[in-house]
């Protein structure tokens, strides 16, 4: 994802869109309605839990997960590198070792950690795409989901090899499943960035087929975005 990306000519951007092409689509000979829903997941927990989760560019993955019921807050950032190389000129050369990420706070009482598994491989992101996803390239761009602990660890574990066994897929899944050692936050001028211009040709493409797929395939936990609540990052 760049910000030079959203150059794009319109018209042949919205030729795209309705020859119903776009990097945001699903794996080939996937549809999302099949997805199983999770066997392993997080026991009932009091008060906000925090999940993070990289697969391509963050404006993408922020805009899908500020439609799911139950999501307080997404923050666009950097996770896997060193805080001294957490800006987007560094990550954006592809070897500080971050993946654009989003930092999601929910209420596990209105959405399950392993229901937002369920949806970040169903409409957000391609798992079978090594270290891309769609137009964009480099190891930035790579698939993975950053544990904050064991219960976590657990049910992503569980959930990969679910997929799998289902063949779920029909390309390998190449998520990465890792501690969380940080997460930093980017730059003020990506964040909500695709509510924020919805009608450039990067977002019109990419992204916002994939809240249009959340809506459909997810009806029961599709929210407006409008409805999400504001917070202070902690």
């Amino acid at each position: 994802m760049s910000i030079r990306r959203t150059s794009l000519f319109p018209a042949l951007a919205g030729l795209l869109l309705l020859a119903g092409l776009g990097a945001c689509s699903l794996a080939a000979g996937t549809d999302a309605a099949t997805l199983p829903d999770p066997a392993v997941d997080a026991a009932p927990r009091q008060g906000d839990q925090v999940a993070v989760l990289a697969g391509g560019c963050f404006w993408g993955l922020q805009s899908v997960f500020e439609h799911v019921k139950g999501v307080k807050k997404v923050w666009a950032g950097y996770s896997g590198g060193e805080a001294s190389t957490a800006q987007y000129e560094r990550v954006s050369d592809g070897d500080t070792g971050h993946a654009e990420s989003v930092k999601i706070l929910y209420d596990p009482a209105k959405v399950s950690y392993g229901q937002l598994l369920k949806v970040y491989f169903s409409v957000a992101t391609d798992p079978t795409q090594l270290n891309r996803q769609g137009p964009d390239v480099g190891t930035q761009y790579r698939s993975v989901i950053f544990y904050g602990d064991d219960d976590q660890k657990r049910i992503a574990n569980a959930y990969i090899d679910q997929l799998k066994a289902a063949h779920a897929f029909a390309d390998p899944i190449v998520t990465q499943v890792v501690p969380l050692k940080g997460f930093y936050l980017a730059e003020a001028y990506h964040q909500d960035y695709a509510e924020r211009h919805p009608n450039e040709p990067y977002i019109l493409f990419n992204d916002a087929p994939k809240v249009v797929h959340l809506k459909q395939q997810f009806p029961a936990l599709y929210r407006p975005a409008e409805q999400v609540v504001a917070v202070d990052l902690h």
